[in-house]
């Protein structure tokens, strides 16, 4: 865990969903090998040609934005994937339920948190698998509310997903603190945004969040 920030007067918590809520690599891996199988089907190529164009893109993309990650939706999108095939992909594909079971440690952590702080998600994933997750886990009734990439068909870092969830809580951007596992997505907008920030390397980090916002 690496603690950016975190507000004085912190009202909310913005968490990212995928290897941030759970940890499981290999439901990670799939998430993004199933989109590129379908891109590798469009483009009448081997999935194999596929994945190496895919991190062909994201390491040239790296090597031109200081080592920035980019999305694989927006690695996509530059292969003339539109973010709307990229949204009606995943919500056909994932399945989180074969790779996810009930998390009670995640449960009782965000019972603490709740009693204290509005919580929202903010997920690459339309809202359709990111809820299905959130079952999965077992910790959905804690979050009513889902920007999701069918809510504003934007893909973190864009600004738009993290203008629309403090909107949807009601607070302001000095009173959140964003909680994901990739900076470059989850954190250093946020923190430009004037939000508070903290890496996690995984849900482990999550079940100790209490002990550094409370």
């Amino acid at each position: 865990m690496k603690i950016y920030k975190v507000p004085e007067n912190l009202k909310a918590i913005i968490f990212d969903i995928d290897s941030t809520l759970y940890t499981s690599p290999s439901y990670a891996f799939e998430q993004v090998d199933c989109q590129v199988r379908e891109f590798a089907k469009t483009q009448g190529i081997s999935a194999e040609e596929a994945r190496k164009r895919v991190a062909d893109y994201r390491k040239k993309f790296a090597l031109e934005h200081n080592g920035s990650k980019v999305s694989l939706g927006n690695t996509l999108l530059a292969f003339g994937v539109p973010i709307e095939q990229s949204v009606e992909w995943r919500k056909q594909l994932l399945e989180p339920k074969e790779y996810l079971s009930f998390d009670q440690k995640l449960v009782d952590e965000l019972k603490i948190l709740n009693q204290a702080f509005k919580l929202i998600c903010v997920t690459n994933n339309p809202v359709l698998p990111a809820r299905k997750t959130l079952d999965a886990i077992g910790v959905s009734d804690f979050f009513p509310q889902i920007i999701g990439l069918d809510t504003c068909f934007k893909s973190k870092p864009a600004l738009e997903p993290f203008l629309k969830a403090v909107e949807s809580l009601g607070v302001k951007n000095e009173e959140c603190l964003a909680v994901g596992d990739r900076y470059d997505m989850d954190i250093a907008l946020p923190l430009e945004m004037g939000m508070g920030g903290i890496l996690v390397s995984g849900v482990d980090d999550v079940y100790q969040l209490h002990h550094n916002v409370l």
